[in-house]
């Protein structure tokens, strides 16, 4: 019997070690980074975990870009947005389709020019990327702009 206790205290040990390395694992869960030229990007958001994964390699990617359509009673994350950002020449650096509501960049310190289309409604940014202060430059559609519609 005593044996028996043994063992399931220690299945019960390791299914909470599982477990917990499971969810831990689904928190810290981020999509594969990818290339647009030369620059590192990374782009998700889909569904709470990955979500905050996200949120929380933020603070080490130089731009976080976030992706949302106004709506009641709350704002709407949106996927499927054509990312372009170009230096001060004019030079494109990325160009991306977002594959969930925000995309991080790895860009160096400067100013940029960031154009997000949804829907064939297109918004402008200019952001500064400064060292070691990461950005963040939100677009926000109006209500009724769907992503079904590109």
């Amino acid at each position: 019997m005593r044996k028996f206790t043994h063992n399931l205290g220690a299945t019960a040990a390791l299914s909470v070690l599982l477990i917990g390395g499971g969810l831990a694992q689904a928190a810290t869960t981020l999509p594969p980074i990818q290339k647009s030229g030369q620059l590192d990007y990374l782009s998700g958001g889909v569904g709470k975990d990955e979500a905050q994964a996200i949120e929380g390699a933020s603070k080490h990617w130089p731009l976080t870009m976030e992706f949302v359509v106004k709506n009641k009673p709350r704002d709407e994350f949106v996927a499927n947005v054509k990312v372009d950002v170009r230096d001060v020449k004019g030079h494109e650096l990325l160009q991306a389709d977002s594959v969930g509501p925000f995309l991080l960049a790895k860009l160096a310190p400067g100013k940029y020019a960031v154009n997000a289309a949804l829907a064939g409604k297109t918004l402008h940014r200019s952001v500064m990327v400064k060292a070691g202060q990461p950005a963040k430059a939100v677009f926000v559609w109006p209500t009724g702009t769907s992503e079904t519609h590109s």
